[in-house]
């Protein structure tokens, strides 16, 4: 048995070059001691969220593989990007598979933040924003103090891991996720 907590990272972007996916790797590779961070890789290949399609022993194979990802996890970190204003379509329906079955969803009791950047100087604020309440009606416990906002423009054609103080504030972010007090369901 591992003393380590394992946290498993949701980006909001599919994009191969996407900063927020850099965000996710870079704090993968420098994670604190004590907490394996893992990236998951299988949201593009879960199907819209259909209730026809969600059933017990006929699910499909990415939507199991991603709620048994969930469920193992400690905790979940969302990297992500803003959207026309909002949280990007591919998260919003992975909050929505990790949602069910109503109440006993994968990411029911687990402990959950939102962090990321955006073009814009706000770093995605709005997004993050709708994520946390999206995240808290799925009824995960949302650290809602915990913030992260990086205007894209921070790299400017920089790798992000070697943007001065953003490895150290990635680590703060997960150690933060990983010690926060969450409330008894």
């Amino acid at each position: 048995m591992s003393d380590s907590t394992s946290v498993l990272v949701l980006v909001g972007s599919l994009r191969a070059e996407s900063v927020n996916r850099a965000l996710a790797e870079a704090l993968a590779a420098n994670a604190p001691d004590g907490i394996d961070v893992t990236v998951y890789d299988g949201l593009g290949d879960l199907p819209f969220y259909n209730e026809d399609i969600d059933v017990a022993g006929e699910l499909p194979d990415a939507v199991t593989k991603f709620r048994e990802a969930a469920g193992a996890a400690d905790a979940v970190l969302i990297v992500t990007p803003e959207y026309n204003g909002t949280i990007p379509a591919v998260l919003k329906n992975a909050i929505d598979w990790g949602s069910r079955p109503y109440g006993a969803g994968a990411l029911a009791g687990t402990r959950a933040a939102v962090i990321g950047s955006s073009i814009g100087r706000f770093g995605g604020k709005w997004a993050k924003d709708d994520t946390r309440r999206s995240l808290g009606i799925a009824g995960a416990s949302v650290v809602e103090e915990l913030s992260v906002e990086l205007p894209a423009e921070v790299a400017s054609g920089t790798p992000v891991a070697d943007v001065d103080g953003v490895i150290d504030l990635l680590r703060g972010a997960v150690e933060e996720l990983v010690g926060a007090e969450i409330a008894a369901a």
